[in-house]
């Protein structure tokens, strides 16, 4: 029975859908001005593996995932490159597609976007009005009126009074109350806008989530997603935008994954601490980035560093190295290992546990192969690869990912294979010192060499 962490009511939870058999999730996206870093591949690969699994366990699962393609941010950056609004955004959205397709990401069901969602925005912003939660000040801006709504705090257990006291009004701002949020900012000069009944303007950040979750999953769904930074004040303003309009509410199971780090310290943008996907996969395999990442539990700190992924590489290879040479068949009954891999996914989809049983399958399909049961050894393999795939792993060819592609060291395959040839011949010439100095060569250009009662095969790394 499936239980999850629930930030709601700040504990675990057995998960009830609200339609038998159906999930509606929502994750909050990327805000396209930049290209994904480390702190974007976990999201993505978090709860890619949460819509995975759940879908393995027999739901019906809706992904909603969001793309926020108009703020500030977006502006600026398109003002300092003096490109359109809509060049950035298509430029980084397509950057955004193809990293996470790289990590073996699969597309969500819903990618609704800011800029194709004003008519379900404004219809919101209506309704809060409509019910006096909001207001429209003098300088054109509409805001969200937070002391009109009983609930806010009970995410993240912050009190008004604590959230008020020292708090100020800014310069320029038109709102009553220094909690209040704009929900609609006024036109400004150069900027792009969309009409209202409030004059032109565009919308804030937090009530685009509102908007396009309820819109794609309905009033009421059950899984809300993103990082743990988003819990306030996004996700809290969420909760007080969307319950305000609905009058229900607004998600049951709210789940945040946690930070990345590095060196005790969040990686950020604003931090200048951060390194962007592509720079990681210059050197690393994408499957290396998403074992990285689940290696740990999604709801503790990841700490970045070149020490964690060379151990993410190696655990891999040890994987791919017991798959290596054995002849995959099908089985359809996963045993005493799925058992054990399904009880650790349930317990808050712990794949830290899930991936320790996978070790253990993996070292009773190497006692197979060297015993000589390559039947028994079929079996294990064809077991391993379907539960590492719950996980979106081992995907690969065993022999391709050992191998690498490319060049290496300055080593071609096929030059690698003609050095292993000749000390072959050495080793069958008796000329140990020759055969031994070809493995050093060899082991110097990064390539590791293992010999077996088949021959000896080689791996990068």
């Amino acid at each position: 029975m499936l239980q999850v962490f629930n930030n709601l009511s700040n504990k675990k939870e057995v998960f009830k859908p609200i339609k038998p058999g159906k999930v509606g999730m929502y994750v909050c996206g990327m805000t396209v001005y930049d290209y994904c870093h480390v702190g974007h591949a976990r999201v993505l690969v978090v709860f890619d593996m949460i819509a995975r699994y759940l879908r393995y366990s027999g739901y019906e699962v809706t992904y909603v995932r969001n793309i926020t393609d108009i703020d500030d941010k977006i502006i600026n950056r398109a003002n300092e490159n003096g490109e359109s609004i809509d060049n950035l955004t298509g430029r980084f959205i397509e950057a955004m597609h193809e990293d996470a397709a790289a990590l073996g990401v699969l597309p969500p069901d819903q990618e609704p976007k800011a800029t194709t969602s004003m008519d379900q925005i404004i219809a919101m912003i209506i309704a809060l009005v409509d019910k006096g939660l909001a207001y429209a000040a003098d300088n054109g801006d509409v805001y969200y009126d937070v002391s009109k709504f009983d609930g806010y705090g009970k995410l993240s257990g912050k009190k008004i009074e604590d959230l008020r006291a020292g708090e100020r009004v800014a310069v320029g701002e038109g709102k009553d109350d220094p909690l209040d949020f704009v929900l609609w900012k006024a036109a400004k000069p150069d900027e792009p806008s969309w009409e209202s009944p409030w004059g032109a303007g565009r919308p804030g950040w937090h009530i685009e989530c509102s908007a396009m979750s309820t819109h794609c999953l309905g009033d009421h769904f059950d899984i809300h997603g993103g990082g743990l930074d988003l819990q306030f004040p996004h996700h809290e303003n969420e909760i007080a935008q969307s319950e305000g309009a609905t009058g229900c509410q607004f998600v049951n199971y709210w789940i945040h994954n946690g930070f990345v780090q590095i060196k005790e310290e969040k990686m950020s943008k604003s931090l200048g601490n951060f390194f962007t996907l592509r720079e990681v996969l210059k050197q690393y395999a994408p499957e290396v980035m998403r074992y990285f990442i689940l290696a740990s539990h999604y709801r503790s700190p990841l700490n970045y560093s070149d020490q964690n992924l060379d151990s993410a590489k190696a655990a891999l290879e040890r994987f791919y190295t017991a798959l290596r040479g054995t002849e995959v068949t099908e089985v359809a009954d996963g045993g005493e290992y799925e058992a054990r891999f399904r009880k650790a996914m349930d317990d808050d989809f712990n794949t830290a546990e899930a991936l320790a049983v996978l070790f253990d399958l993996a070292n009773v399909l190497n006692r197979a192969k060297a015993d000589g049961n390559a039947e028994l050894a079929g079996q294990l393999a064809g077991q391993l690869q379907y539960l590492a795939g719950v996980l979106g792993l081992l995907q690969d060819d065993a022999e391709a990912f050992l191998k690498g592609s490319g060049v290496a060291g300055g080593l071609t395959d096929m030059e690698i294979d003609g050095l292993i040839e000749q000390r072959n011949t050495a080793k069958k010439d008796k000329n140990w010192a020759e055969a031994d100095r070809i493995r050093d060569e060899l082991q110097a250009q990064g390539i590791t060499l293992e010999d077996g009662a088949g021959g000896t095969t080689w791996r990068r790394g």
